[in-house]
């Protein structure tokens, strides 16, 4: 049903990843980000906590409640601040709640599943095991698992089909790494189903099968089909050919953690939520050159509607391979830069990263 994607294939990367080239030259011209780095905001432990305790508050108040009820808040209510709270511990995963020593590491892995309860799943530790990889080989067709499979972009290339992808996306987003680069089962992830577990029945025990529903569901459908779902396919769908990395700049980010300073943050992962926007108002020239979104609603919407977009609208790079050339495959334009406006300061980094002057990000920032 709808119209078919025009995309029949990933867009295949051929030099070195983005935003690591990026980073050398904007420390270049402005070393004073450094002062970002490492920031701890304990304000976010404190936030998070908050909305756990007023999710479960939800739940008494939901017990009783008519099964309408229970659905429309899920839906407008408790799943945009589960969502939120997978934000809280995408921050956590960064380690930017606490000052990352040894000593801490646990208070902060144990955080980490407090705020993780109400989500009725337990991500929290297995996030961080693989959201680190994405930022370390974003785009690696096996280890960054962020990019769908082969068969979703297959199987999904219809706007019908988009629809019921961005509805099963919880379920894509938390079964595929598991499939595509599987790992051990640690410690730590097994405390932590035994913690989200022990939580749930406790709900049930008490309180009945409402308020897993609003927790559960709300999780489900706003990481679904919902309008907040713009994050994820904001991040790094190619809405601009060769633009492997989108920012959004829009009031949501309030609620987000500023998530959606997005090319901020893997420029310098190591800056937390509080001072993204400090990143691009030191360097603006690396950055408001770069087009950018301002309504998640509307990259929902486009992703569903628009023929040229669907789950083959990402960059791909051959695993463990820089460099690397396979003729069958589509390739992004050489001509495509990497967002660095400064053409000599370009090729000055680009030959300390021993990589050629092929170019991956958005042709308007060299003039």
């Amino acid at each position: 049903m709808g119209q078919h994607v025009s995309r029949e294939d990933f867009q295949w990367i051929y030099t070195d990843e983005p935003h690591a080239t990026r980073r050398k030259a904007i420390l270049i011209k402005h070393p004073e980000i450094k002062t970002l780095f490492a920031s701890v905001d304990n304000s976010l432990n404190y936030i998070g906590c908050f909305m756990v305790l007023f999710q479960i508050m939800m739940c008494w108040l939901l017990r009783d409640s008519p099964w309408w009820v229970v659905l429309v808040l899920a839906y407008v209510c408790g799943g945009i601040i589960n969502h939120s709270l997978t934000l809280v511990i995408h921050e956590i995963a960064h380690g930017h709640n606490f000052s990352f020593k040894n000593r801490t590491k646990f208070i902060c892995r144990l955080l980490g599943m407090i705020i993780n309860l109400p989500i009725g799943l337990p991500v929290s530790i297995s996030f961080r095991k693989w959201h680190l990889d994405h930022h370390r080989y974003m785009s690696d067709e096996i280890i960054d698992t962020d990019i769908p499979t082969d068969w979703e972009g297959r199987l999904f290339n219809t706007t019908f089909r988009k629809a019921v992808w961005l509805l099963l996306n919880p379920l894509f987003y938390a079964f595929r790494p598991m499939i595509v680069s599987p790992k051990p089962v640690s410690n730590l992830e097994i405390v932590n189903a035994v913690v989200q577990f022990s939580f749930n029945i406790l709900l049930y025990y008490f309180w009945g099968v409402k308020p897993l529903v609003y927790l559960l569901g709300g999780t489900l459908m706003a990481l679904g089909l919902h309008p907040y779902v713009g994050h994820f396919i904001s991040e790094h769908y190619m809405f601009y050919e060769g633009q492997l990395t989108t920012s959004y700049y829009g009031p949501l980010n309030w609620i987000a953690f500023n998530v959606g300073y997005h090319n901020e943050h893997h420029d310098f992962p190591a800056v937390p939520f509080t001072k993204l926007h400090l990143v691009r108002e030191m360097a603006p020239e690396f950055y408001d050159c770069l087009p950018y979104h301002t309504s998640w609603s509307k990259v929902a919407w486009d992703f569903v509607f628009n023929p040229s977009l669907g789950p083959y609208a990402r960059g791909k790079a051959v695993s463990g391979v820089v460099g690397g050339f396979n003729p069958e495959k589509p390739k992004i334009d050489d001509n495509v830069l990497y967002g660095i406006p400064d053409k000599e300061l370009f090729e000055r980094v680009t030959r300390q990263s021993y990589v050629d002057s092929a170019s991956v990000m958005v042709t308007s920032c060299l003039l």
